[in-house]
């Protein structure tokens, strides 16, 4: 039989011979690292993290903390197809989380409370030209902003949005929801020109005197079928219908 617990039969003279002071020879340490659903993000956002302060009831913490990485919260938690859920752990003791709707949720607690973008704390000097305002045209001014950058947005249509306004139905996705999340990029100090198409992109960057050029034009061309000996003069594709509803209706 055993005098000692089996965790401690080594004993204390023992350190002697390694010099430590104790016999255990190894510390554990915290090490910080995210979960499957963050991996999962397109957007990379820290959803562990937000998620965190959102259940704490830190409503504008956690919508500071999301819009690190994603600047359209209220957009994306209507429209992202959240492949994050399925990765959360959760899923494996009873259901995954609802990060999207959690997500959706603290975009428009943000909306409705007017919290704003904090303005850069000091100015680069440096110029940016971003074409296409578009989610990617939108992220990409709005973290440049961020850095401190002057940023000009130029559009070739009527509006803001991209794909957003011009492929997503109404119904899914309200223009006063885009309009808000738009313009609160926009007061950060990022301006936008609307219906102007760049056939240039070396001569608009000399022209403006620009130090850098983000092409965020998308990827809005639909893709062509081919039926062969058949008449295609009545085929519309599936991007132009949904255009046409949404500038129409």
């Amino acid at each position: 039989m055993m005098k000692k617990p089996f965790a401690t039969t080594l004993d204390p003279a023992s350190s002697l011979s390694n010099h430590t002071g104790s016999w255990r020879t190894l510390r554990p340490v915290n090490v910080f690292k995210l979960p499957p659903c963050n991996k999962q993000c397109p957007a990379g956002e820290n959803i562990q993290q937000w998620l965190y302060y959102a259940s704490e009831g830190d409503y504008e913490h956690a919508w500071r903390v999301l819009v690190e990485q994603n600047p359209l919260p209220a957009c994306m938690g209507r429209v992202c197809y959240h492949t994050c859920e399925g990765k959360c752990n959760r899923g494996f003791l009873d259901e995954s989380v609802g990060i999207n709707s959690v997500e959706r949720f603290l975009g428009d607690y943000a909306l409705a409370h007017n919290l704003a973008f904090k303005k850069p704390a000091r100015e680069t000097g440096k110029r940016v030209l971003v074409i296409g305002s578009g989610p990617a045209g939108l992220s990409a001014a709005y973290h440049l902003r961020r850095f401190g950058h002057t940023v000009h947005i130029v559009e070739m249509a009527k509006m803001a949005g991209g794909m957003m306004r011009y492929g997503i139905p109404v119904y899914r996705l309200p223009r006063e929801i885009l309009d808000a999340e738009v313009q609160r990029i926009l007061d950060m100090g990022v301006t936008i020109e609307y219906g102007r198409k760049i056939e240039n992109v070396l001569a608009e960057k000399e022209n403006g005197k620009y130090d850098a050029v983000i092409m965020g034009m998308g990827a809005s061309l639909s893709s062509n079928v081919d039926i062969p000996s058949g008449d295609t003069t009545r085929i519309l594709t599936a991007l132009d219908v949904l255009e046409k509803v949404s500038t129409d209706g």
